[in-house]
């Protein structure tokens, strides 16, 4: 089996127009989506529309999913802008995602860690986490195959004998984070990336993917909506 991995589109239709291009180019024979599909200044009602008719896929909330269900005063802008776009069909479709599914005995899917859509399973904050980290943030987990998103960091680690791979973002390349200290993550491009994930000799490899794709248009979109950060880093892949 193949399996194309997409993570944190983040309402970048286009550039996830691009990716399923290039893995139905390769051909695969499952699509998994981790989550955070929607939340941003772009085009969240498009991409949930998009998404949507995906019957074959399996989609995973992240928790701007979450959160756009469950604005309060101190929400962030992407997500009131993104609820603000849904009707009540996108946002019913997004509250009945999970945030964690077993694909099958091997492979487990999860947004963030297999206990928390916020926590980072091979991160922390700007730096790589450790072995131990790892293995304690997984825990009791038997599959042998773990696929995680949430950081935007393509990333893929051997621990315990098990391969957790993150495809990186579909459709954000770069973003500030104040948790747990300020810090910046920054993939140095404007692609969108993924993952395929597949079998050999028993064993799981991964590929970690960069596709470009026409990314002015998506910061030009971004520009008109009054956010200069997220036009940088989708021209660039750096922050200001």
């Amino acid at each position: 089996m193949r399996i194309a991995v997409v993570s944190d589109i983040h309402g970048n239709l286009s550039a996830l127009l691009a990716v399923v291009a290039d893995f139905a180019r390769r051909g695969v024979d499952q699509v998994v989506n981790l989550g955070d599909s929607l939340s941003g200044p772009l085009l969240p009602k498009e991409t949930a529309h998009y998404l949507m008719a995906q019957k074959d896929w399996v989609h995973l909330a992240g928790n701007h999913e979450r959160q756009i269900l469950t604005l309060h005063a101190q929400s962030s802008a992407v997500d009131v802008y993104a609820h603000a776009q849904l009707s009540r069909t996108e946002l019913d479709w997004i509250a009945s995602l999970p945030h964690v599914r077993q694909l099958n005995d091997d492979v487990l899917l999860c947004h963030g860690t297999p206990t928390s859509d916020v926590a980072c399973l091979l991160e922390n904050a700007d730096k790589a986490a450790t072995p131990a980290e790892i293995a304690a943030r997984l825990g009791d987990v038997s599959a042998s195959l773990v696929l995680c998103g949430h950081t935007h960091v393509p990333r893929s680690v051997r621990s315990g004998g098990k391969l957790i791979v993150n495809p990186g973002s579909v459709g954000h390349p770069a973003y500030d984070d104040d948790y747990p200290y300020p810090h910046a993550i920054q993939s140095g491009s404007p692609d969108a990336h993924y993952a395929i994930v597949e079998r050999h000799n028993g064993a799981w490899l991964a590929t970690l993917i960069t596709v470009p794709y026409e990314h002015h248009a998506m910061a030009q979109l971004a520009r008109l909506r009054n956010r200069p950060d997220w036009e940088c880093a989708l021209l660039t892949g750096y922050m200001p």
